[in-house]
């Protein structure tokens, strides 16, 4: 019976170990996406970016030029962060969602959530919303 105990406590701790090994893949995943489209949009490559976006994303938007006049008018902080700073990643309902904190090149400091969702070509970017923070300037 003690052995049965000491097996299944160290059987919780290893499961325990996989699943935190597996969360930080996904992070180190969806950074890198997060990452990758705000690469492509200080290089103006909004086709690249486009195809951080997922299905859904893409439907609405109908092409890279379209997507990019949005990003640029309506998230020019994205566009052209001076920093940016990855912060925790959430799981709401079954979504995993990832906020960021970007300085704009004038300085202000925003805060974002990023929907993901997993597909078959890997996390994409299912949407962005601006986080309204107390005594932050968005």
């Amino acid at each position: 019976m003690r052995r049965w105990i000491i097996g299944a406590v160290l059987g919780l701790g290893l499961a325990g170990l996989d699943f935190a090994g597996t969360a930080s893949a996904q992070g180190a995943e969806i950074k890198g996406v997060i990452g990758s489209q705000i690469e492509a949009f200080q290089a103006d490559d909004f086709a690249t970016a486009f195809t951080y976006a997922s299905p859904t994303i893409r439907g609405i938007f109908g092409s890279p030029s379209n997507f990019g006049r949005m990003v640029t008018q309506g998230f020019p902080m994205v566009w052209r962060p001076a920093q940016v700073e990855y912060l925790e990643l959430r799981d709401e309902g079954g979504q995993l969602t990832q906020r960021v904190r970007v300085v704009d090149q004038a300085g202000r400091v925003h805060v974002l959530d990023y929907f993901m969702t997993q597909t078959g070509d890997g996390w994409k970017i299912n949407g962005v919303q601006l986080v309204e923070q107390p005594g932050l300037s968005i």
